[in-house]
């Protein structure tokens, strides 16, 4: 039993301690230093851009040299760790009490998570990555012949592998462990919380704060990664269409229209509009892929489906422990560190969004919905776009799409689509598709960072969650103009590393906290059973 076990409503509200001031209501030690920080970096980036992008080069080659295999372990832990408690009797456990019940539909409660989770990414590198691996190889399951057809399976094993169980463990974990904490014990939605049982009320001193000013770095990094990407794409996808320059004052400009976009949808809330943003990209999302499955090569696409989901699953283990240590090639420092860095800078807000819209869900239907769904639909797409290009390089085509991801990696989608019919009206949705996705995450992130930043209240005034939206946009455009993708890549694995050892402490902490939430509800279940029994006899 923890040492640090609150009553279900403790005396705490979220916010106590807020200053309200001119439209705003946050908590001040919080919200300033997080912001000054963030604020006082894009004046860096922005001041001195060729210094600082050969700054975040040297960073992110040192943190994948030393400290790569460290990612690679603990992310690892992550999704055999969340796999136990769903299987454990910890997994009866229901979030908010034994009565509660799902806020949302099922289809809703999927669309926000898919959309929320790796929306922009999907589209930039269903394409993309497939064609990499398949032209340039690693070593990670032996030594294979490029563009060959075993290059190929092994390239859409280890684009399973990076979008797959391995991402949605890391949700899943920190997801799980502030609904639990949030809806079972009546603490705020916000990262200190979930260390309640190992700090107890210190979470609201100084160390409480610590964590919630790195969640609200590693959160704010993280989303403009993905935005950056995205803006990259939209850039490329409007010069295939119209000609449109592709550099990267329009991308900063481009960045500022959808960032309007965004602050439009965090105004109208959770419910009307990021859920309905969500829905519609969802519709739109399959519709993009069905399209493609049905006029390309629909036979390849389902059978290669069903071999890569096979040949990922054999080669998980291998893949899993996998970093280098032999080869020493250099290629994990771009692709898997990158992407365990960049998952785990998410997670606050990814964890957060999808706490929020989980209530009443068992620890078994949360963890298994979680981390199943989203990755069998990631593979599916993966599969569609991807095997489209494969199918293309093996087949008649070789070389059309493997020659643009290496010209401009952000061409790789509309170069497949020019390929397929209907090339002009296809393309447009897939520009359409990358912009929703960028609001709904941009919009799904500032109520995360605002959540954060104001003591863990659901609600906060419309200035306030305007502020954090624009400074998404902000930050995304300064590290454009200071190095790109390499920037961008940097900024995850920095943020990422450090929470990472946040990540393992959350693990010992909420195993802490459903074993004793467990053993309370059995208590009160036996009690209950107990005065059944005996009204029985008395009667």
């Amino acid at each position: 039993m923890p040492a640090h076990a609150p009553t279900r409503h403790s005396l705490r509200r979220p916010g106590d301690r807020n200053l309200t001031t001119k439209g705003f209501d946050f908590h001040p030690e919080v919200f300033l230093v997080s912001g000054g920080l963030v604020l006082l970096f894009v004046l860096f980036t922005l001041i001195f851009q060729d210094p600082a992008a050969s700054a975040f080069g040297a960073i992110q080659a040192f943190i994948a040299g030393t400290l790569g295999w460290f990612l690679i372990l603990t992310v690892s832990f992550f999704l055999i760790f969340t796999i136990y408690i769903a299987f454990s009797k910890l997994g009866n456990v229901r979030l908010g009490g034994p009565d509660a019940r799902p806020e949302f539909p099922t289809f809703a409660w999927i669309a926000m998570l898919i959309s929320a989770g790796m929306g922009i990414g999907l589209m930039f590198w269903s394409v993309a990555e497939p064609i990499y691996h398949f032209q340039d190889p690693p070593a990670m399951l032996g030594t294979i012949e490029p563009n060959s057809a075993w290059a190929a399976q092994q390239a859409m094993a280890i684009t399973f592998f990076h979008w797959g169980l391995h991402a949605w463990g890391i949700y899943t974990l920190v997801g799980l462990s502030l609904a639990f904490f949030a809806f079972n014990w009546g603490l705020p939605l916000t990262i200190r919380s979930v260390f309640y049982p190992l700090l107890g009320e210190r979470i609201y001193g100084w160390p409480g704060n610590a964590i919630d000013i790195l969640a609200v770095a590693s959160t704010l990094f993280g989303l403009a990664t993905s935005l950056g990407l995205g803006v990259q794409q939209v850039n490329a996808g409007l010069n295939f269409l119209f000609g449109v320059e592709v550099s990267t004052p329009i991308q900063v400009g481009l960045i500022a229209i959808i960032t309007g976009f965004a602050t439009a949808s965090v105004v109208s809330g959770l419910g009307n509009g990021v859920r309905r943003l969500s829905e519609l990209n969802m519709i739109l999302a399959a519709a993009l892929m069905v399209f493609v499955l049905l006029v390309g090569p629909t036979v390849f696409i389902l059978r290669s489906f069903v071999e890569n989901l096979g040949f990922y699953v054999a080669s998980l283990p291998i893949m899993s422990f996998w970093t280098e240590s032999f080869s020493g090639a250099g290629w994990q420092s771009g692709w898997t560190v990158f992407y365990w860095g960049w998952w785990i800078s998410w997670s606050p807000f990814v964890g957060i969004f999808i706490a929020r819209i989980s209530r009443g869900r068992t620890v078994r239907q949360f963890i298994l919905g979680v981390l199943l769904l989203p990755s069998m639909l990631t593979f599916l797409w993966m599969s569609v776009f991807g095997g489209t290009a494969l199918n293309m390089e093996l087949g008649g085509l070789s070389g059309v799409v493997s020659d643009a991801v290496a010209e401009d990696v952000a061409t790789a989608l509309f170069v497949m689509l020019q390929q397929l019919p209907l090339t002009g009206i296809t393309s447009f949705l897939g520009i359409v598709l990358v912009v929703v996705f960028f609001v709904t995450s941009s919009d799904s992130g500032s109520l995360v960072v605002d959540s954060l930043t104001s003591g863990g209240k659901l609600e906060s005034p419309v200035p306030q969650r305007v502020f954090w939206s624009v400074l998404e946009g902000v930050v995304a455009a300064a590290l454009l103009l200071g190095g790109g993708l390499s920037a961008l890549q940097t900024a995850s694995i920095t943020t990422g590393l450090p929470f990472a050892v946040v990540l393992l402490i959350m693990c010992y902490s909420i195993h802490k906290g459903l074993h004793y939430e467990h053993a309370v509800v059995n208590e009160g279940q036996k009690l209950l059973e107990t005065e059944a029994a005996e009204q029985a006899v008395v009667r």
